[in-house]
C-alpha cells in the first residue's frame, strides 16, 4: 500500500511514524513544504525569549532521522499544490529540484494546519509586521528581539501573551493591543483579570477594546495608529490576532467543510471522500460540552487524531471521541489553565449552567510555598454533569484542570470529585485537595445547602434591599470591603445574631467564600435568608478590578 502524508510537525510526522509501525511494508511518503518536518512549535517563543537557547533544540526530528529509523520518504521543500481524488494523485512543487511532478497514492493523509491572520490593514504587509508560525519566523523574530527597542503585539490569546512575557524576557517595552474586552478568550473575563495583572505589573502595557487601523513607517521602525486614537512607535509589530485552517487544498479536492472553517472528519479523521483523511488544526472536532464541531488549534488533539488516522487507515478500529479544548499557558510565573466551555460560551449556546468559585493555596498551608490558586468550575444545574473548568495560580494549575477534564471525558459530575481520591503529601496537596473543594461546593449549590450570590448580582440585591454581612476580622475589613457592608466577624456572629436585619436576604462576604458558607448556615438556622458569596470577597474584587480596567 501507498500511503502520502501532506504536512509535518506534529500531525503528518506522528502519523507517518505511527503508519511505519504498523506496517513494514507500506510505502509511506511524509510531503513538507518547508525546510523543518518536526519541530516544536510550541517552543519557539522560548527560543525568542532566550529560554531555549540552541536552535536545534526546537528540532525534534530530520529527514534522515525520520528514514533511519521509520524508513520513510521525507521530502522537505515539496509543496502540494493539488489532490485530484478521482485519479488519487498529488501534484507536488519540488522547490529544490525546481519541478513538478505527480505522486499517486492509495490512501491520503492531509495535515496542513492553519496559517496566521494577517488583517487587511494599511501596512500589515511591511517586512516589520511579523507573524509567528515556523522556525523562520522564530529566527528573524529572535534576530529582532536582539535589537532591543518597543515591540507591538497585536492580539492577546496564547501565543501573544507567551511573545509579551519572551520579548520583556529580552528587554524590550512592549505593548500589546486586544480588539476584545479580555486576554485570554478560554478564560472568562475575572479569570483572566489575574494574568493581565501580572503582566502589567512586568511592564507590559495592555491595551483592551481597540484595534489597529494601520502601520506606517516611521525612521528606522513603524508607528501603529489604533481605532481609539493611540499611535504607538515600533520597531516591529507582531500579528497574534489568531489563525485560520489551511484548508485551500481540500476544498480544491472537493472535500466538504463545516461552519468553524475546517475540514470535516468523522471519528476515525476519514473526510468526505473514503480514501483521504485529515488531521490537525486544520479540522473540526467535536467538542464534548457545547455539541458542535469546533477547531482546537492544539498540538495535544493534533497527535491524538494522527495516531487515531494512521490505524484507520491501516483498518484498525480507532476513534476520536472530540475535544474539551484543554489548554494552559504560563506567564511570569503564572499558570492558566482551563478546560471544557466557559461561562460566556454556555451562554451563547443557550447551556444552563450554575457556577462556583474556590480559593485554596496549592498545598498544605503549613507547608512553607504555599500559593493560592484561583478556580471556577461550570455545571449542569440537574445532574451536575462538569461543564468548565478554569485555574489561574502560581503552581499547581496544571494538576486540577488535568484531573477534572478527565473526569468530564468520563462523564462524572462534581459529586464525584468530591469524593476522588488523590495523591497527598503536604508539599503536593491538601488532604482535601482544590479538586475535592470544587466538588463540595457545587455540591452544596446543587444541593440547596448553600443559597450562592455573585458579584455581578450585587448591586441588585443591594437595591432590592439585601444587606451585605461581611464575617471578615476587623483588620481584613478595614483593608478593603463591598461598600455599605455591615461587618461582625464570624467568631462573633451567633451572640450578635440580633444586629442582622431580617427586612432581606443578607449576602454573607468573607475572604474566599468558606467563612461565608459557615456564616450562612448559623444565619439559616437562626431564620434568615442567607446567601453566601461565592468566592468571597477575592471573586468581588476581581469583578471590580477587571470593570476599572
Amino acid at each position: 500500500m501507498k500511503l502520502v502524508v501532506v504536512g509535518g510537525v506534529a500531525g503528518g510526522a506522528t502519523a507517518a511514524a505511527r503508519l511505519r509501525r504498523l506496517s513494514e511494508e507500506a510505502v509511506i511518503i511524509l510531503l513538507e513544504r518547508g525546510p523543518e518536518v518536526s519541530y516544536a512549535n510550541c517552543g519557539l517563543p522560548y527560543y525568542i525569549g532566550g529560554i531555549i537557547l540552541d536552535r536545534e533544540e526546537l528540532i525534534l526530528q530530520t529527514p534522515e532521522s525520520l528514514a533511519k529509523r521509520y524508513r520513510l520518504d521525507v521530502r522537505v521543500k515539496s509543496t502540494v499544490l493539488a489532490v485530484d481524488a478521482a485519479a488519487k494523485t498529488v501534484r507536488i512543487r519540488d522547490a529544490a529540484g525546481n519541478r513538478e511532478y505527480d505522486e499517486t497514492y492509495d490512501k491520503l493523509l492531509l495535515s496542513p494546519g492553519a496559517f496566521p491572520v494577517r488583517p487587511p490593514f494599511p501596512g500589515s504587509d511591511h517586512p516589520l509586521v511579523r507573524t509567528l508560525r515556523d522556525v523562520a519566523d522564530t529566527e528573524a523574530l529572535a534576530g529582532l528581539a536582539g535589537k532591543g527597542g518597543n515591540a507591538v503585539i497585536v492580539g492577546g490569546g496564547f501565543i501573544g501573551v507567551e511573545m509579551a512575557e519572551n520579548l520583556r524576557l529580552r528587554g524590550m517595552s512592549v505593548d500589546l493591543i486586544e480588539a476584545r474586552d479580555q486576554i485570554l478568550w478560554n478564560l472568562d473575563p475575572e479569570m483572566a483579570f489575574p494574568v493581565q495583572e501580572i503582566m502589567e505589573g512586568k511592564g507590559v502595557r495592555i491595551v483592551l477594546g481597540d484595534a489597529v487601523t494601520a502601520i506606517t513607517p516611521q525612521n528606522d521602525g513603524l508607528l501603529v495608529s489604533t481605532r481609539g486614537g493611540l499611535s504607538l512607535p515600533a520597531s516591529f509589530v507582531l500579528l497574534a490576532a489568531g489563525v485560520r485552517p489551511d484548508t485551500l487544498l481540500a476544498r480544491n479536492a472537493g472535500l466538504k467543510t463545516g461552519l468553524a472553517g475546517g475540514i470535516l472528519v468523522d471519528r476515525s479523521m476519514r473526510t468526505s471522500d473514503p480514501d483521504i483523511y485529515a488531521v490537525g488544526d486544520a479540522v473540526e472536532a467535536p467538542h464534548l460540552v457545547l455539541g458542535k464541531t469546533v477547531l482546537p488549534l492544539l498540538a495535544g488533539p493534533a497527535n491524538r487524531q494522527a495516531r487515531i488516522a494512521a490505524d484507520s487507515m491501516m483498518g484498525r478500529t480507532a476513534e476520536y471521541s472530540g475535544t474539551l479544548t484543554t489548554a494552559i499557558c504560563g506567564v511570569f510565573g503564572l499558570q492558566a489553565a482551563s478546560s471544557g466551555a466557559p461561562e460566556k460560551q454556555l451562554k451563547s449556546a443557550g447551556i444552563p449552567f450554575q457556577k462556583a468559585y474556590i480559593h485554596p493555596l496549592n498545598h498544605a498551608g503549613y507547608y512553607p510555598g504555599a500559593s493560592r490558586l484561583h478556580m471556577k468550575i461550570l455545571f449542569s444545574p440537574g445532574d451536575g454533569r462538569i461543564l468548565g473548568i478554569q485555574a489561574v495560580g502560581a503552581e499547581g494549575a496544571d494538576k486540577r484542570v488535568d484531573v477534572i477534564a478527565i473526569a468530564m471525558q468520563a462523564g462524572l459530575s462534581v459529586g464525584d470529585l468530591a469524593g476522588a481520591e488523590l495523591a497527598y503529601a503536604p508539599q503536593f496537596g491538601s488532604a482535601r485537595d482544590p479538586v475535592n473543594q470544587a466538588g463540595q461546593v457545587a455540591g452544596n449549590i446543587l444541593s440547596g445547602e448553600m443559597v450562592p450570590a455573585y458579584p455581578d448580582e450585587i448591586a441588585g440585591l443591594i437595591a432590592n434591599g439585601a444587606v451585605i454581612l461581611d464575617v471578615r476580622t476587623t483588620g481584613e475589613f478595614t483593608a478593603g470591603r463591598i461598600p455599605g457592608s455591615l461587618n461582625i466577624p464570624i467568631d462573633e456572629l451567633r451572640n450578635r445574631l440580633g444586629e442582622v436585619p431580617k427586612s432581606g436576604p443578607v449576602i454573607v462576604c468573607c475572604q474566599v467564600g468558606l467563612r461565608g458558607y459557615v456564616a450562612a448556615r448559623i444565619l439559616a438556622g437562626a431564620g434568615h435568608d442567607a446567601r453566601n458569596l461565592v468566592g468571597g470577597f477575592l471573586t468581588y474584587q476581581a469583578f471590580q478590578l477587571k470593570t476599572e480596567k
